[in-house]
C-alpha cells in the first residue's frame, strides 16, 4: 500500500536584514537587502542605493523588486539597497517653512537638517562598515522625499556620489529650494523628473533648471502628459537607476529602456 506524501512545509524567504535605530525620538527601520551574488563573490564591491520612505510597508519591496528587474535586463548596475524609515514624512524630510497654510497643516515639519545630519553621521557609517561598499553612495527619494534629495544636493553635496529627485515637492515654502543660489563649481549628478503636478511644484522646478551651470551633470525627464504624482516613483525608479548606475550595455533602447533626458547636463 502506497504511503501518503509528506507535506512540505513552509520555509522562511528571507530577503534581507533589518536594524531598528532612533532618529528624531522616534524608533524606525533600516532594511538592507544584499545583491543575489552578495555571498557568492566575497571579494566584489557594490554600490549603495539609499532609499527613502524605505520600510517594509512603504517603499521597500518596490525599490528592490524594480532593481533586480533593472540588474536582469542590464538596464543598470546591482547594488545594496538601504531602505530608510520615515515616521512622520513633513518633520524628517522637509525643512520649516514660511507659508503660514503649510504650517498650520504639517504644524511638525522642519527638521530634515536633522535626519539629514543622522543618516550622514549614523547610518552611512554603520552600512559602510558591515557591508562592502565600492565607495559609492545614491539618495533616492519622491514627492517629500525628493524635496529631501535635493535640498540635500544643494546644501551638502558630498554626502552622496549621485542623486535621484522624483516628483520633488518644489513648491514647499514658497519653491524657497529652488530659488537658493547655487555657487561656483559642480555638483554629483541629479536626476530630476516632473509629473503632472502642476503649479508651483512645476514652476519651482523648471526655475531649478533653469540655475543648473553650464556642465553641471543632471538628466531632466519631463512627463508632465504622461504621468500622475501617484505613478511616478514606480514608474521613474528604473530610469533614475539607469542614470545613476549605467552599465555600457549598447542595445538598451533595443528594449525600450531609453534612458529619456529631455533636459541632460554634462
Amino acid at each position: 500500500m502506497a504511503q501518503p506524501t509528506a507535506t512540505p512545509q513552509p520555509q522562511p524567504l528571507t530577503i534581507g536584514e533589518t536594524v531598528m535605530l532612533n532618529a528624531l525620538d522616534a524608533e524606525r527601520q533600516v532594511n538592507i537587502i544584499l545583491p543575489p551574488d552578495y555571498a557568492a563573490e566575497p571579494d566584489r564591491r557594490w554600490p549603495v542605493v539609499y532609499l527613502l520612505d524605505g520600510a517594509l510597508k512603504q517603499d521597500l519591496l518596490m525599490g528592490a523588486g524594480l532593481m533586480r528587474w533593472g540588474a536582469l535586463w542590464g538596464r543598470s548596475r546591482d547594488a545594496i539597497i538601504v531602505g530608510i524609515e520615515t515616521r512622520d514624512r513633513q518633520r524628517e524630510l522637509l525643512p520649516a517653512t514660511t507659508d503660514a497654510a503649510e504650517r498650520k497643516r504639517w504644524p511638525s515639519a522642519g527638521e530634515s537638517a536633522a535626519f539629514r545630519a543622522w543618516i550622514a553621521q549614523t547610518v552611512k557609517p554603520m552600512i559602510e562598515a558591515r557591508y562592502r561598499h565600492d565607495g559609492t553612495a545614491f539618495l533616492v527619494g519622491e514627492s517629500a522625499a525628493g524635496h529631501f534629495v535635493v535640498e540635500t544636493w544643494l546644501s551638502a553635496p558630498q554626502t552622496f556620489t549621485g542623486y535621484a529627485a522624483i516628483s520633488p515637492s518644489l513648491q514647499w515654502d514658497f519653491e524657497v529650494l529652488s530659488r537658493k543660489p547655487l555657487g561656483p563649481g559642480t555638483r554629483p549628478p541629479i536626476y530630476l523628473s516632473l509629473a503632472d503636478e502642476g503649479g508651483a511644484t512645476e514652476s519651482g522646478m523648471m526655475r531649478l533648471l533653469e540655475a543648473l551651470p553650464a556642465g553641471q551633470p543632471y538628466c531632466f525627464s519631463d512627463r508632465r502628459t504622461e504621468l500622475r504624482h501617484a505613478t511616478a516613483l514606480h514608474g521613474l525608479l528604473p530610469e533614475a537607476l539607469q542614470y545613476l548606475l549605467p552599465t555600457g550595455v549598447d542595445d538598451l533602447d533595443e528594449f525600450g529602456f531609453t534612458l529619456r533626458c529631455d533636459k541632460r547636463g554634462e
